[in-house]
């Protein structure tokens, strides 16, 4: 079999670049011979409709694309390959469901020239040009052969929100490295562990007015616990209109006088995360979801940073943002609702006083970090391309 898989790729930095990099290496593992035409084109859908135009498709068996993350590359590319080839099987994983990609390209006029006024005015033109926005996501979606999602949830919201059929439907958990086991570190001192790419919205804040909510309640627990926060800085993300979130978050930090409770590993390569997130007892994600995009729908995604604790075997506090419950409903975690700092402390508190739980959370972890391998998950998807193959027959 080949493909064609319409994704960012490594050495580009985010979650979805990561997914398709493993994904694609897993497949040609089993034999799938798999092409990269857009590579290169960014995130251009100009540049992408133009790359389907000049590709060279004869012999490519199906095409697969990655959507999601803001991302309309791989979207607009799908669009042209169903106008050129009616026949030709498309899937897709969506990553941010319940819509495919949450915005135009372009807005129409004369919306448009709200868009170069001060704001509120450029978001109430997304959301007045938001049912054309549908309309164009609905049409792709009920084309498409198959639509994979990594949860159920995201799986219901996704078929319900589109219009489409059970049967172009699929959940396929998020994949998993093959990480060796290594057991929980001495339970005291509590080591907890934000990881994930630093910026705002992550809900950073709320953890770190847990933790001095935590300690100034319970002041014998100032000895007793330590969170680390790792992951990516990257300055588009790092920074903004308001100045170095990094920077905001250490003065926070040093407001809160929670300097020596609290280290940073940032940049971690990739082949040093296992040993870091290994190095702590609990992965602890206060997501919040936007309140933007409430407006426009429900964002159900799941997160690369709830695989990684998956794949080290290491249990998880997260907020109930995307479709984090159903993650962490197999006994590999806790869940309280976003945004209630009070919830967060309280989940901190019972983890110091019980943390046995960190060690049965680590358990269930392991167990379904084995059961979501890329091998295994590559696997499910080889045989989906099969299926989808046979429908287009």
């Amino acid at each position: 079999m080949q493909i064609a898989l319409l994704a960012p790729l490594p050495p580009e930095q985010n979650g979805i670049a990561d997914y398709a990099g493993h994904l694609r290496h897993a497949l040609e593992a089993l034999g799938v011979r798999v092409r990269t035409p857009l590579q290169g084109v960014g995130n251009d859908p100009e540049a992408a409709r133009q790359r389907v135009a000049e590709a060279d498709w004869q012999g490519i068996d199906l095409v697969h694309a990655e959507i999601g993350g803001g991302r309309l590359a791989e979207f607009h590319a799908l669009r042209a390959l169903r106008q050129r080839f009616a026949q030709l099987p498309l899937t897709a994983t969506v990553h941010d469901p319940e819509r495919l990609v949450w915005r135009r390209e372009k807005l129409p006029w004369p919306l448009s020239m709200l868009a170069t006024l001060r704001s509120p005015l450029p978001e109430v033109a997304t959301v007045l040009a938001d049912p054309l926005c549908l309309h164009e996501e609905r049409q792709l979606a009920r084309q498409m052969t198959r639509l994979v999602t990594l949860t159920h949830a995201g799986n219901r919201c996704l078929q319900q929100r589109m219009g489409l059929r059970q049967a172009q439907m699929a959940v396929i958990p998020h994949g998993n490295l093959p990480i060796a086991p290594l057991p929980l570190p001495p339970l005291q001192p509590l080591k907890l562990l934000y990881f994930g790419f630093i910026y705002r919205g992550k809900g950073i804040e709320d953890l770190l007015e847990a933790l001095a909510r935590l300690v100034t309640e319970q002041p014998g627990l100032r000895s007793r616990v330590r969170l680390t926060l790792a992951g990516g800085s990257e300055p588009e993300m790092a920074f903004g209109p308001s100045g170095s979130y990094l920077e905001q978050l250490r003065q926070r930090i040093r407001e809160r006088g929670l300097s020596d409770l609290i280290g940073w590993h940032l940049d971690v390569p990739a082949d040093e995360i296992p040993s870091v997130i290994q190095a702590h007892h609990v992965m602890v994600l206060p997501y919040r979801e936007s309140s933007k995009l409430k407006i426009l729908g429900q964002l159900r995604g799941t997160s690369g940073a709830l695989s990684w604790a998956t794949a080290c075997g290491r249990g998880v506090i997260t907020s109930d943002a995307r479709s984090f419950g159903e993650e962490v409903s197999y006994g590999n975690g806790e869940i309280y609702p976003q945004g209630q700092v009070h919830a967060l402390t309280q989940a901190l508190a019972r983890l110091c006083a019980e943390p046995q739980r960190a060690q049965a959370w680590a358990d269930r972890a392991a167990t379904l970090g084995r059961e979501r391998v890329w091998s295994l998950t590559a696997e499910r998807f080889h045989q989906l391309f099969q299926h989808a193959c046979e429908v287009n027959e």
